[in-house]
């Protein structure tokens, strides 16, 4: 449980970042939303991520970074940079997914922002899954940006994230336990009406309903 005076949370629209919003407002919180656009193909999943904090009656901030961050680091898949591939996660190809250093960047700004309106602490949705595949959510990463968050100003901000020991099928857990409209969410790194189904992003979104025994909506209403 987050013990903060207010807090941040990077809301992407994905399912890790939306369940952490629905359980920080479970504890009592109200956070701030952030959402960035950052040249991201499944740009979709911003407004559905303006959706879940309208419902929930939350401030929400869209943040658009993607002209710049797409001409100066740009080498993703993610921000159109050849095929998103398909796959596992754990496949080697999965790493042509990586947006080079986005999450601290991302971070800097929420922490940023946390100062500016007095806040204590930034959320994010990282999680064990994606440790091997990208840098920035790895655990030794997030210590070091805790560590940081510490010393970056008079007063300490302290970084947040619940899910990194736990799986997709985790999140998902706490997720159905706490009633989130899954349908709320978008995963998949495609740019599509519907979710592809092929992507790492997908794959791993499936896996997680099915070990959860429970039927995700997208493609319920598919």
């Amino acid at each position: 449980m987050l013990e903060a005076n207010g807090c941040v949370v990077i809301l992407s629209g994905g399912m890790d970042s939306t369940t952490l919003t629905y359980e920080l407002v479970a504890e009592g919180h109200k956070p701030h939303c952030l959402s960035f656009v950052y040249g991201q193909r499944h740009e979709r999943e911003v407004e559905l991520a303006k959706r879940t904090a309208e419902k929930l009656g939350l401030p929400h901030t869209t943040i658009d970074i993607g002209d710049d961050l797409k001409r100066l680091i740009g080498a993703s898949a993610l921000t159109g940079q050849g095929e998103i591939p398909h796959g596992h996660y754990a496949d080697e190809n999965m790493k042509l997914t990586v947006v080079p250093n986005r999450n601290m960047i991302l971070l800097s700004i929420a922490i940023g922002y946390a100062i500016s309106n007095r806040l204590e602490a930034v959320a994010y949705g990282a999680h064990f899954g994606d440790h091997a595949i990208y840098p920035d959510c790895r655990t030794t990463f997030v210590y070091a940006m805790q560590n940081v968050a510490r010393i970056c100003h008079f007063d300490p901000i302290r970084i947040y994230a619940p899910y990194l020991l736990d799986t997709k099928t985790d999140i998902c857990r706490i997720g159905l336990k706490l009633g989130v409209p899954y349908e709320d969410t978008w995963t998949c790194y495609e740019g599509g009406e519907r979710p592809c189904g092929k992507c790492g992003s997908c794959v791993e979104r499936a896996e997680a309903f099915q070990d959860n025994c429970a039927v995700d909506p997208l493609v319920r209403s598919a």
